[in-house]
């Protein structure tokens, strides 16, 4: 029952019920396959993880068993930024991942996940469903054997915890922070040290000081992770994730493999585990937020300065690798073209409602 109201709470309860339907006749005429999954997650963040167990169960239930997918956690088969290979060479079918992490591969792969003064999460799904998103990431992918499917966002990302304020722009000059793909680059140019580390050993790092800050996703994950207990000022926005889209990647080969139906379940479940992503983290980081703030959390936001050099560096940056990688300035250009076309509409709207509810709940708050 769980799965069924998913599905039709996805908008997906047509598919559902045509699966359901077709299931008998499917498994008369389909192979049984039994494939391997690994995870850059692990259940310490929730909502990652049960993104990827909600994908392999419909995959089940919507093949009436004759395909499954084994999850395993980060670690248990393959380490925390080694999807991408273990994907490529078939050392694991498919696996859970976000292509920011692969920044050192070809920072084009950054597209597929986040970069700085980017997307936000609707904007990021109409660029890859309904602009050339797909098919560029695709085309991106398939040197390295991949085909890449989006698997869920977390939306607008927080700024980080801090062990200090953030006044200036010179505060941020010998910060090592753990961080990841873009967002490296960018403030590496402002100053700071970024440390690219392994979800699982984040906090002894900034327990012992080999970290000032860090930066992961926003409440929920933050204080599983239990940041606020080292470093009490957090601060927003993520300007590097103005949304972070998690990918499901599948080797091409094992995909060929399948039968065109199982092909077909594999992108209707990818789809719809997507939905439970960002709705998981929309549904819980309010509550989280206010749980950090009872406990000692100081919630600030970046100094406009702050955010004006980032920008400005941002923007530098960018055009250093569309000058020396046509590959980059191709996704680049397409990307930020949607991104500067799409914006001003969401101003009008989607901002200017918001900006408005939230004073006004505020003002009614006080009076």
């Amino acid at each position: 029952m769980q799965r069924r109201a998913f599905l039709k709470k996805a908008g997906l309860g047509a598919v559902a019920g045509t699966a359901a339907v077709a299931a008998p006749a499917l498994a008369q005429s389909s192979p049984e396959i039994s494939w391997k999954m690994t995870s850059t997650y692990s259940p310490t963040t929730p909502a990652l993880y049960t993104t990827a167990q909600l994908f392999c169960s419909m995959v089940s239930d919507l093949t009436d068993g004759r395909f499954n997918i084994r999850l395993y956690p980060v670690g248990e088969l393959v380490p925390g930024f080694g999807v991408l290979d273990a994907v490529g060479n078939r050392t694991v079918e498919c696996g859970q991942t976000a292509s920011y992490y692969y920044y050192g591969k070809d920072p084009s792969l950054c597209f597929d996940t986040a970069v700085p003064f980017g997307l936000n999460v609707r904007q990021m799904n109409a660029w890859m469903y309904e602009g050339d998103g797909l098919k560029l990431m695709r085309e991106l992918f398939a040197p390295y054997g991949i085909i890449n499917f989006p698997f869920g966002n977390t939306g607008t990302q927080m700024g980080g915890w801090y062990r200090k304020e953030i006044n200036s722009v010179e505060d941020l000059k010998g910060l090592k922070m753990r961080t990841a793909g873009f967002a490296g680059e960018v403030l590496s140019r402002m100053g700071v040290v970024p440390q690219q580390i392994s979800t699982g050993d984040i906090y002894p790092a900034l327990e012992k000081g080999a970290l000032d800050a860090v930066e992961f996703v926003g409440p929920l994950d933050d204080e599983k992770l239990g940041f606020q207990k080292v470093a009490k000022y957090y601060y927003y926005p993520g300007w590097w994730e103005g949304s972070a889209q998690v990918s499901l990647y599948v080797n091409d080969k094992a995909y060929a493999e399948l039968p065109k139906a199982f092909q077909a379940v594999v992108d209707v479940a990818s789809r719809a585990a997507s939905t439970h992503l960002v709705e998981y983290y929309d549904n819980n980081n309010p509550d989280a937020l206010r749980r950090l703030i009872a406990g000692g959390a100081v919630l600030k936001s970046f100094p406009r300065d702050v955010m004006d050099a980032s920008f400005k560096v941002s923007n530098e940056v960018y055009k250093e690798f569309c000058d020396k990688n046509a590959g980059f300035k191709k996704i680049f250009d397409n990307y930020m073209g949607f991104r500067d076309n799409i914006v001003p509409w969401f101003r009008v709207a989607e901002g200017s409602y918001d900006n408005y509810l939230g004073a006004a709940l505020a003002r009614q708050k006080k009076s």
